[in-house]
């Protein structure tokens, strides 16, 4: 197991924490010290999954605390929420998403449900969060996925409007989150922000994204949760939680982790492994394509990262 510095002392935030992935970074990141705000949707699970962790980690500061990522509104209730409190964030896992649903869903705010999910509320609640994030001197990491590396913008229909795709719609939409993480990295170090922002995949990884998603839209059960617990339990292509956190928790905490990275298994296609720097995908290496995502999200979220 990848051990963690002393996080003593440290606030963190993380997206989407009730359970799976983000409950297992939450976990660890209370086991070695840190304070930990569950950003979640479902407020009983959110605190199902703290009473979880204390029962795990005895003492651990961990509180829930509601966001649905698939309404602008959320995200700017609970940011503005931190902001009150005032508290500098040390770190921020932008982790929450949906994935692949059978049928186009919507946002509240109107936008394809895994583009307004995985990637636009994310970038509202990290602009939203700015202020704490300075005065934190934050390690941001943003999970994407290796499928954003055969994926691509779709500037001509970005909601699926036209045509809906479900892997499509959730490769770009991990794209988007890759793009933004070497982005927000660029433009925090040109505007001496003081935060260092990268990404981080965690590979194949056994958690009920693999139903939730897909069974979206389906009158029956999805095979996809059936098929990976089946693969996980031979040992093929697919891990655990405690190890697709890895890459993240390398990412978000480690002193060796740096600015403008992907991080991720480094496992044979990488599908699974320990964590490791992983070459930016050529999906994302376009800086020009980058600046037009996050000008054209700052538009459709109305936000902005504001000169502080």
């Amino acid at each position: 197991m990848l051990p963690l510095p002393d996080l003593t002392g440290r606030f963190a935030v993380v997206t989407g924490a009730s359970g799976g992935l983000g409950l297992g970074l939450a976990g660890r990141l209370a086991a070695a010290g840190a304070e930990v705000l569950l950003a979640v949707r479902d407020v009983g699970k959110g605190r199902a999954a703290a009473d979880r962790i204390r029962l795990e980690v005895p003492g651990a500061r961990v509180s829930p605390r509601t966001m649905d990522l698939a309404s602008l509104a959320s995200v700017a209730a609970l940011a503005e929420g931190l902001n009150a409190d005032g508290r500098p964030i040390n770190i921020l896992i932008n982790n929450a998403g949906v994935m692949a649903p059978a049928t186009r869903h919507s946002t509240a705010d109107g936008f394809e449900l895994q583009f307004g999910t995985n990637y636009l509320g994310h970038f509202a609640f990290t602009a939203r969060l700015l202020p704490l994030l300075r005065a934190g001197q934050a390690r941001v990491t943003t999970i994407t996925s290796s499928a954003a590396r055969q994926a691509r913008l779709n500037w001509a229909d970005l909601q699926g409007e036209r045509k809906y795709q479900p892997v499509r719609s959730y490769g770009q939409s991990k794209l988007a989150n890759l793009l933004f993480a070497l982005e927000l990295d660029r433009r925090a170090a040109a505007a001496g922000w003081g935060i260092v922002s990268n990404a981080a995949h965690p590979g194949t990884t056994l958690t009920g994204l693999y139903a939730a998603g897909p069974n979206l839209g389906r009158g029956r059960p999805a095979p996809h949760e059936a098929i990976m617990t089946r693969l996980a339990r031979w040992g093929v292509f697919v891990h655990g939680v405690d190890q697709g956190a890895l890459p993240a928790l390398y990412a978000a905490t480690s002193p060796q982790a740096q600015g403008g990275r992907l991080y991720g298994p480094d496992g044979i296609g990488q599908f699974t492994g320990g964590p490791a720097e992983l070459a930016i995908y050529r999906s994302a290496r376009d800086r020009a394509e980058a600046a037009r995502l996050w000008e054209h999200s700052r538009d459709l979220a109305g936000v902005a990262f504001a000169k502080i």
